[in-house]
């Protein structure tokens, strides 16, 4: 039941996109893998030896086969199922960009993702 009303409350369409992934939180540093993405967070596969933190997170999205990565710095809000949950706080312009090119290419409609920045600025 939790699980539909956060469905809900999400405002953010998530793309399941398979991308390698680096999470930093504090001096601790754990390549991952994600599992889907939207304008204001992504769902990762947790590492092993993931040790949970209250400190700020950055997560680098490593977009090949160019060099391009996207950049945000946020906070894991849940850790359950073998996965991790990151809220992004802060996302550069140049991240912001590179996501939203991604987002277009996947999402197949122009009109929601316009949508979704127009709430994204608004937050």
């Amino acid at each position: 039941m939790a699980d539909e009303s956060n469905q809900e409350r999400r405002v953010f369409t998530r793309i399941a996109i398979d991308c390698r992934a680096q999470l930093s939180c504090a001096d601790r540093r754990w390549p991952t893998q994600l599992l889907d993405v939207s304008l204001k967070g992504a769902l990762l596969h947790r590492p092993d030896d993931y040790q949970e933190s209250d400190e700020p997170c950055t997560l680098e999205l490593l977009l090949e086969p160019s060099d391009a990565v996207i950049t945000m710095q946020g906070h894991i809000v849940h850790n359950h199922s073998g996965q991790l949950g990151f809220y992004c706080q802060h996302i550069d312009l140049d991240s912001i960009a590179h996501l939203k090119r991604m987002l277009e290419l996947n999402m197949g409609d122009e009109a929601m993702l316009e949508r979704e920045l127009v709430e994204l600025m608004a937050d």
